[in-house]
């Protein structure tokens, strides 16, 4: 028996045997064309037959995960962009190069120009591009990648996976997913926790592992290859339990979000795009406390439209009907760039003009996404969130934005409503201010994730400091405390978003400290509530 320890990107257990899935390698040679036009002849058609492909996979999938199977349409809009096209059409008549080549070249050189970025939505652009790419180099170099599980449930292991090749996969044959590259942010990773399936990332796989058997424990991220008969029924009597802790789980989706002694702690859920609405409503959300609207501005080559932008929020507000949807204001810089933002280098980006900065210095921007926001009101429960804030003189200048594009919608005599403001606490400057923030707006909410990084100095995404990075830092958690306290000297509400508000370890804790909502992503709701469920804080001191 051979162990591994990785991190586990989704819970649970499986044991059964490996399929180790080999991605297609493509050895793509440049060699010069005399007839350029045909050339261009031969790469257009290859894309008309991959949009094919694409639209007939999103009507294969749409009916059992259709906010997941529309990843196919937004890789076939790519493909139909013309930006990706031109560069590759570019290379082609400029360099007098084949196709193939061409297309690898495009893709090469994309990839390794936004390859340091770790915005979730750049992310899944550049893996769209790499997998459209080598749809491409499917078709103009006559290989045909297979994904076969075979007959029966496998744990498959592999270098590293993507949504479209996941898709492709049987879902009834596919038990979990063990990969060496990864990040439990992923699109592939939220993927696997919408099959429910266990995962563990940063796995030093092997091919000689194919056809043996394994054992995944998603929960403490250990991999056991060939395990002895001892460990594997250990392992079955906690699948069983596992299963059947599930079960009782799903039971609870319907359930209020209170604690023994009859406290309220409304749970809300954290979402990154418009695929996450279906497991807000699937898993029972309060409400959506924290919707990451820049996934709008990313991976494009313009900014959105301002109609674009409000079918998106008009769509969020009907979906949650009566239920709170709280969209935080356009939180971009740092990580979170494109091109046509034409952001300028800084030193220290995480530190530089992001998040509510740099809307004020882009006030057109800023007004666009708030009149969305304010017309989409109309239709739901739509709440506003800054983020970023560090001094009241910031909120100055908000206060007088939303008074312009109030005026405006009213001579228009566009209706909108009474929409709840708030602030995401995330620097130590918000903390010790947060009294005077809290005059200012309707709610508090806790951005720990950033405040973490912020109050420790540490880079949260630095592999270098994971063993050194305490987001249970008592610094943190006082800072978390001095919050609470600050919003309920002035009435308001606070919430607790970010990593931390789904650490179950915390929850109790969090309900001393007098939390009035915790806002997780959709697949921890229901674990977070069952805590909350369980604590009984009737005989603290009130």
């Amino acid at each position: 028996m051979d162990i591994y320890k990785g991190i586990g990107a989704f819970s649970g257990i499986a044991i059964g045997k490996i399929v180790y899935y080999h991605r297609s390698e493509y050895q793509i040679r440049q060699h010069e064309i005399a007839d350029v036009k045909g050339e261009l002849g031969i790469f257009r058609q290859a894309r008309a037959r991959v949009m094919e492909q694409l639209t007939e996979l999103y009507e294969k999938n749409c009916t059992i995960q259709e906010s997941q199977a529309e990843l196919f349409l937004r890789q076939k809009e790519l493909l139909e962009g013309k930006s990706f096209q031109r560069a590759i059409e570019s290379i082609i008549q400029n360099e007098k190069v084949n196709s193939a080549y061409a297309v690898m070249t495009t893709r090469d050189e994309i990839l390794s120009t936004f390859r340091n970025l770790e915005e979730p939505a750049i992310k899944e652009r550049l893996a769209n591009i790499r997998e459209i790419s080598d749809r491409l180099l499917s078709e103009l170099g006559g290989v045909s990648p297979r994904i076969d599980l075979g007959d029966e449930p496998v744990i498959v292991v592999t270098e590293s996976i993507t949504p479209t090749e996941l898709m492709e996969m049987d879902k009834d044959k596919l038990m979990a997913i063990v990969t060496h590259h990864g990040s439990d942010i992923s699109h592939a990773a939220i993927l696997v926790k919408t099959m429910n399936i266990p995962a563990l990332i940063e796995i030093d796989t092997d091919t000689e592992w194919d056809g043996q058997i394994a054992i995944v424990d998603g929960y403490t991220g250990f991999l056991y290859i060939n395990p002895d008969e001892e460990v594997k029924k250990e392992y079955e009597i906690r699948r069983q339990a596992d299963m059947e802790e599930r079960e009782e789980l799903l039971k609870l989706r319907e359930e209020p979000d209170i604690t023994k002694d009859g406290r309220r702690i409304e749970i809300y859920a954290n979402i990154g795009n418009m695929d996450d609405l279906n497991s807000v409503v699937y898993y029972g959300a309060s409400g959506i406390g924290l919707l990451r609207s820049e996934f709008q501005y990313l991976g494009r080559e313009n900014y959105p439209r301002e109609n674009e932008l409000f079918l998106a929020y008009k769509k969020i507000a009907e979906t949650m009907g009566d239920r709170i949807a709280v969209i935080r204001t356009a939180d971009l810089g740092a990580d979170k760039q494109a091109e046509y933002l034409n952001i300028q280098d800084e030193t220290n980006p995480i530190m530089g003009n992001r998040g509510i900065r740099l809307c004020l210095d882009r006030k057109r921007m800023f007004k666009a996404q708030l009149r969305a926001i304010f017309r989409a009101s109309a239709y739901g429960n739509l709440a506003l969130m800054y983020p970023m804030i560090s001094s009241e003189e910031e909120m100055d200048e908000i206060d007088e934005v939303i008074r312009e594009v109030k005026k405006g919608l009213d001579e228009k005599q566009i209706p909108y409503k009474k929409v709840k403001t708030g602030i995401m606490i995330e620097t130590p400057a918000a903390v010790m201010i947060s009294r005077e923030l809290a005059r200012r707006v309707d709610f508090l909410s806790l951005g720990t994730n950033d405040l973490s990084q912020y109050t420790l100095a540490m880079d949260r995404q630095n592999p270098l400091l994971r063993k050194k990075y305490n987001d249970h830092h008592p610094a943190v958690l006082r800072m978390i405390k001095m919050v609470i306290e600050a919003g309920h000297a002035e009435n308001k509400r606070v919430c607790i978003c970010g990593e931390l508000a789904a650490d179950t370890a915390l929850t109790e804790e969090f309900l001393r400290m007098g939390v009035d909502c915790l806002s997780v992503v959709p697949a921890c709701i229901l674990p977070v509530r069952k805590a909350l469920r369980q604590a009984d804080l009737s005989g603290d001191d009130k």
